[in-house]
């Protein structure tokens, strides 16, 4: 590569997305189903009540790349959540990947699950040598400076948060299970439920009020409740007035 003069922007001299990979298929290790259904309740539940949808990014296994000087260097997040950013690349497609000299908006928040092989390097407890790329930890706590780093550990369903204080990270407290995010205004926390028909502890986002956010389905379903609450009150009030009730559902 090189720079022309008067030199050009990033976003203009470097690669887009449409330039580097969004999968390296000779990378080991697939998703497991927990790695698919954990996410997805991430993304259905994520909605920060101070940015507009349009101007919220949420991303699972893709490629982020960091490092202008090295723009081949990437590490995917098995989840992570930008804010103040188009939700489509340049307001018009789908990502491939996120480019961060391309987007200039960092990630908000990062969530990692631990795996048996991936522990300490999500937990910045692995050595690296000097013509190494920087590890996870480095790269969200150091070059990327993300504000607030998960950790979720599914064997032991531990919740761990870490925030951006000054230079490096701090662990926060978690009480009940949860950790707030005042910034964006939810909560994450562990929630017993059954989500896609499976009964465990899972991780989701909660609201200024303490409550659970619903996703698509729960929202569905209560206002289906609502609106067979509302018809049975009807229903009382004309039988009430001698009105034998004829909503017109019934099989002929």
């Amino acid at each position: 590569m090189y720079q022309t003069d008067p030199p050009r922007s990033a976003k203009e001299f470097l690669p887009t997305m449409y330039d580097l990979p969004s999968e390296n298929l000779e990378e080991p290790g697939l998703p497991d189903e927990f790695h698919i259904l954990q996410p997805q309740l991430l993304r259905e539940t994520f909605f920060p009540s101070n940015f507009p949808e349009n101007q919220v990014f949420v991303a699972t296994d893709l490629n982020l790349y960091y490092d202008v000087h090295h723009p081949l260097w990437y590490k995917r997040p098995d989840w992570f959540a930008v804010v103040g950013v188009s939700r489509l690349y340049e307001q018009q497609e789908l990502r491939l990947s996120y480019v961060i000299w391309q987007e200039g908006v960092n990630p908000f928040v990062v969530v990692e699950f631990i795996s048996p092989g991936t522990e300490k390097e999500d937990l910045g407890k692995t050595l690296r040598d000097a013509n190494q790329p920087p590890t996870k930890w480095e790269v969200y706590e150091r070059v990327l400076r993300v504000p607030y780093y998960i950790i979720f550990d599914r064997y032991t369903d531990q919740l761990r948060a870490f925030q951006l204080q000054g230079s490096s990270y701090s662990e926060l407290e978690i009480n009940q299970l949860r950790v707030w995010l005042n910034d964006i205004q939810l909560g994450l926390g562990l929630w017993q439920g059954v989500y896609q028909g499976i009964e465990r502890q899972w991780l989701r986002w909660y609201d200024a009020l303490g409550n659970w956010v619903l996703t698509p389905e729960e929202r569905e379903r209560k206002q289906g409740e609502r609106e067979r609450r509302r018809a049975e009150r009807l229903a009382e009030q004309l039988r009430a007035l001698g009105v034998e009730p004829d909503f017109g559902d019934d099989e002929e």
